[in-house]
């Protein structure tokens, strides 16, 4: 999964509604390119660079951190459609003027870019108390990548002497919709292919969680099961046992202080699912036993999510990921699986359950659908 870029980004409206027009485009910029992680206090400041009095009003400056997969020019596009989308009219005449929000990016990281379109670091930000104050309030350790100083320095040479102050209302974060902090321990489960482990990293990452995934890429049997599922499958299920009871049990004994809670791909049952799929009715009645003296010593998550998909899309996905000891599984076996799970989960008394169809969702590519499911799962019943 490709890592998400931290972005700097500036905001400043001197029109209409100006604290509304700062929300506005946070709240647009959640949605429609990433999460936001903090965002600073609202800096009230003259105008700057205006001819006309009728122009001048004072402005309104924040500064946000950003998460986003998305390259700096595509990102640079998105918010120039943010600000289209929230009135703002650009013309050609090269002259400041009064506008209801501007959206700059300020840092990418420690990159350096220059482009016709897109200069980063900002090559004014360093002669502009307006938007160091909001700056230095979420990134003083952060270094300009250029002039290699950090933001605390800048602002502390700046020599702009215009007045900014602090005003006391704050900006909301729309991160904070949903609430994860209830839970303990998150599971999301899923057929081969549904995405689990995709979701479970962009909630960790987005929402402070301690990351645990299933560890199975380098089992020697694996590859060996997919070209001869009666020979291997006992061994492989056995290994799968013993690395799943291993892991859950080691990491959910660790305790972060720092993590606000513990998200999982996998939980331990699948074992027992994926088993009595695979093994013969003598071998799974022994491996039943061995599982139940061991699953009974887990913690059970507070929240098991399962993820569905139909099997035409487990097979798209299956093909895109292109791993080539699967290329070859059947429908029937990715049915005999999805069956398998529901069974089970109607069974459940333990621990929350939670089935979000995702057939026709693409959390990967569409960030409304990643909210979507993310509003799924912090609903309440």
């Amino acid at each position: 999964m490709i890592h998400a870029k931290t972005f700097y980004i500036a905001l400043g409206s001197n029109k209409g509604d100006k604290f509304k027009n700062l929300q506005d485009a946070i709240d647009l910029i959640y949605i429609r390119i990433g999460s936001v992680s903090h965002i600073s206090k609202v800096y009230k400041s003259p105008a700057f660079g205006f001819d006309t009095e009728a122009s001048a009003e004072d402005f309104l400056n924040a500064c946000l951190v950003l998460e986003s997969h998305l390259e700096p020019e595509i990102l640079l596009q998105e918010l120039l459609a943010i600000e289209t989308v929230l009135g703002r009219v650009r013309t050609q005449n090269n002259k400041y003027e009064a506008r209801s929000i501007d959206l700059d990016i300020l840092f990418v990281e420690d990159a350096i870019i220059n482009t016709e379109t897109l200069q980063i670091p900002h090559p004014e930000m360093q002669k502009r108390k307006f938007v160091l104050l909001p700056l230095n309030d979420i990134a003083a350790k952060v270094k300009h990548s250029k002039l290699d100083k950090e933001v605390a320095v800048l602002l502390e040479e700046c020599e702009d002497d215009s007045v900014v102050e602090p005003i006391n209302i704050w900006l909301k974060n729309p991160n904070k919709t949903f609430d994860f902090s209830k839970l303990g321990y998150l599971a999301i489960e899923g057929n081969i292919g549904a995405g689990k482990t995709s979701l479970a990293n962009k909630i960790a990452q987005d929402f402070n969680a301690r990351l645990i995934l299933e560890q199975f890429a380098d089992n020697p049997f694996l590859p060996k099961f997919y070209e001869d599922a009666s020979r291997y499958a006992f061994p492989l299920e056995m290994s799968f046992l013993a690395e799943r009871y291993q892991q859950i049990s080691d990491d959910l004994s660790q305790l972060d202080l720092f993590k606000d809670f513990i998200v999982s791909d996998y939980d331990v049952f699948k074992s027992l699912i994926f088993s009595k799929i695979t093994l013969q009715e003598d071998e799974f009645k022994l491996y039943r036993k061995l599982f139940y003296l061991m699953y009974k010593e887990l913690r059970k998550p507070d929240l098991y999510i399962y993820l569905y998909q139909n099997t035409a899309r487990l097979q798209e996905n299956i093909k895109k990921r292109g791993r080539d000891y699967e290329q070859n599984i059947e429908n029937d076996y990715l049915e005999k699986i999805n069956t398998g799970y529901l069974e089970f989960l109607k069974t459940q008394t333990d621990f929350n359950i939670k089935i979000i169809d995702i057939s026709d969702r693409d959390f990967i590519e569409n960030r409304s659908d990643y909210l979507w499911i993310l509003g799924e799962i912090c609903e309440r019943d």
